[in-house]
């Protein structure tokens, strides 16, 4: 997936400027996350406008905003924006979620965050910014969650299995609690590499579910199939 660009089936993904590509979180957050009654979406950390465009399609009343802190990929989001079906009802902030403004809180909040903190960097400035929690911490992530998210809406977030329960503290220290938890295996006998998980200030149990990537031949299993169905070409 280290393409210019990548296309899906009903828009295209310029990606040559930005530091991260398409990649399998992103496909797994923009269409697991629980967006069918969402009016208005917040896409924290857009890159390139991958799970915002995603969750376009998959909600057609949804009128989303994406948060993007590097210029060139908030610059190349926007132009991802225009160029889809969906342009008038995407738009983007520049700058911090920190630094976010807006006049409404939001019913749905999506986030594919940066969860590496104090560990190796890389060269390239614009990959550290992505990957590591420098500009964006998770008790950021939770503080400005709270502030943006309507009293009944929710959150998804997709991260490792251990910065996912750490996300988890930070969460319930705002009111935050989880309600959905999809663990994510690349095949029925791995470890779990990824939770998408959903988040409201409600109380109630938690809807577990897994799903396995591959089967036993190293394909696509039918789970993860009918996921991709309507986004990539082929499914």
């Amino acid at each position: 997936m280290g393409n210019s660009w990548f296309q899906f089936q009903q828009f295209k993904i310029h990606q040559d400027r930005c530091a991260m590509k398409i990649s399998t979180d992103a496909v797994l957050l923009g269409s697991l996350a629980d967006c069918w009654n969402a009016r208005t979406i917040l896409d924290v950390g857009t890159g390139t406008g991958v799970v915002a465009l995603m969750l376009a399609q998959r909600a057609p009343h949804a009128r989303i905003m994406a948060v993007e802190i590097d210029a060139d990929a908030s610059k190349q989001a926007m132009e991802n924006f225009r160029e889809s079906p969906f342009s008038e009802r995407l738009d983007l902030f520049f700058g911090r979620f920190q630094d976010f403004l807006h006049p409404n809180q939001f019913e749905l909040l999506v986030s594919n965050p940066p969860y590496f903190e104090n560990h190796l960097k890389s060269k390239d400035p614009k990959r550290n910014k992505a990957l590591h929690t420098d500009e964006l911490s998770f008790r950021d992530l939770a503080e400005h969650t709270q502030r943006w998210l309507s009293p009944s809406g929710q959150i998804w977030i997709i991260l490792p299995p251990r910065q996912m329960e750490e996300l988890r503290r930070f969460f319930l220290s705002v009111g935050l609690r989880e309600r959905k938890r999809i663990r994510i295996r690349d095949r029925e006998a791995s470890q779990v590499f990824r939770e998408v998980c959903g988040f409201r200030f409600e109380e109630g149990e938690i809807d577990l579910k897994d799903l396995v990537l591959k089967d036993e031949n190293g394909g696509f299993s039918p789970g993860y199939q009918r996921l991709l169905s309507g986004f990539l070409l082929g499914y």
